[in-house]
């Protein structure tokens, strides 16, 4: 039997590296050599629970997770029934859709491992052809992009709007460089780490505001200019707004300084309920959009990251090698060590 390294939860804020059996195609799957694989925050949440509870028929228990759904690797082997896909193509995977369940997200498989098996393999549905120039650990980045894209997309976003998003990592960063591919008139980032928005302004955001320091309504009015709402008090012009942060005190400033007909988009998971003013959403009539994984970006965003990776490139803060997968993730579970990390395989 052929083995493979692969990694999953080991306890409470801990992972080990284990050997499992390597999988093998059938005839209409593909074997992938995992290249890079991004730490998700969807991670740190099971590594804080040290698993993820079993099925309530074995009693509830916390059971290890593999880990990891946002890989990119190389081809290496094709079922006899797979079309358009061969070895060494190089590719991203759609965690979601395959009949064993969510890669890293409590399936059988996880993408942290040095190969990952693509179920019923087809391209444009549960994956996607990359070309050569684009490197694997900007690859990885796929499906966080994808993310942000659809929050950028569920904002329906135009040229001439003014955009604030809260919350500058990966997620609002992506969203950043989304809303400016767009052709979006002027975006802001505010977060309260001076490295993120350091990093914002990096990847072409027009403005920061570090919310710790700088009076959030004063500094927007500034930089979008003053409206009203609904009863004539006067707000910053910002037409939309996009929490990528997932605090109360986002949701509470975004009412506060909402202007007539504004819009929040809510990409990030709420972290913790929040007493929601909505005498204050009533005197904006603000529009609340929830904006939930990708439904169709996961591919879409494919051919934009290739075409600009430098840009994107610029989101990872650390590549660690596989065989330091454990400081990896020790480094996504400590707050401000790090903002990206992606682990690489002999990239």
């Amino acid at each position: 039997m052929a083995t493979m390294k692969s990694l999953r939860t080991g306890g409470v804020d801990k992972v080990e590296v284990v050997d499992v059996e390597r999988p093998a195609p059938g005839p209409r799957d593909a074997l992938v050599r995992i290249r890079a694989c991004g730490i998700c925050g969807t991670d740190v949440g099971f590594l804080h629970m040290g698993g993820m509870p079993a099925r309530a028929h074995l009693g509830g228990e916390i059971v290890p997770v593999p880990l990891g759904h946002e890989p990119a690797g190389e081809i290496v082997e094709v079922g006899a029934e797979v079309a358009d896909l061969m070895a060494g193509d190089r590719v991203v995977i759609d965690p979601t859709g395959h009949p064993s369940g969510l890669i890293g997200c409590g399936g059988a498989q996880g993408a942290m491992s040095e190969y990952l098996l693509v179920e019923n393999a087809v391209i444009g549905q549960n994956v996607a052809v990359f070309p050569d120039h684009l490197p694997f650990a900007v690859a990885a980045l796929n499906e966080p992009m994808a993310v942000a894209r659809h929050a950028v997309n569920r904002s329906e976003a135009k040229p001439g709007d003014k955009v604030v998003v809260f919350g500058a990592g990966p997620i609002g960063l992506g969203a950043a460089i989304w809303l400016k591919l767009r052709g979006v008139e002027h975006v802001v980032v505010a977060d309260v780490i001076p490295s993120r928005l350091e990093k914002a302004l990096a990847v072409g955001a027009d403005a920061v505001v570090n919310s710790a320091e700088e009076d959030v309504t004063t500094r927007l009015t500034e930089l979008h200019g003053e409206a009203a709402n609904a009863l004539g008090q006067p707000r910053p012009g910002t037409d939309i707004y996009i929490d990528a942060a997932g605090a109360p005190a986002v949701f509470n400033a975004v009412i506060a300084n909402a202007k007539w007909h504004a819009k929040l988009v809510m990409v990030a998971v709420q972290k913790k309920g929040s007493d929601i003013d909505l005498g204050g959403m009533l005197r904006s009539e603000l529009t609340l959009v929830a904006s939930q994984g990708y439904p169709t970006e996961i591919f879409e965003v494919t051919p934009e990251l290739a075409e600009h990776h430098e840009r994107f490139a610029k989101l990872i803060s650390h590549r660690v090698p596989f065989d330091e997968a454990e400081r990896a993730y020790e480094l996504t579970l400590t707050p401000g060590a790090a903002e990206k990390v992606v682990v690489t395989f002999d990239e």
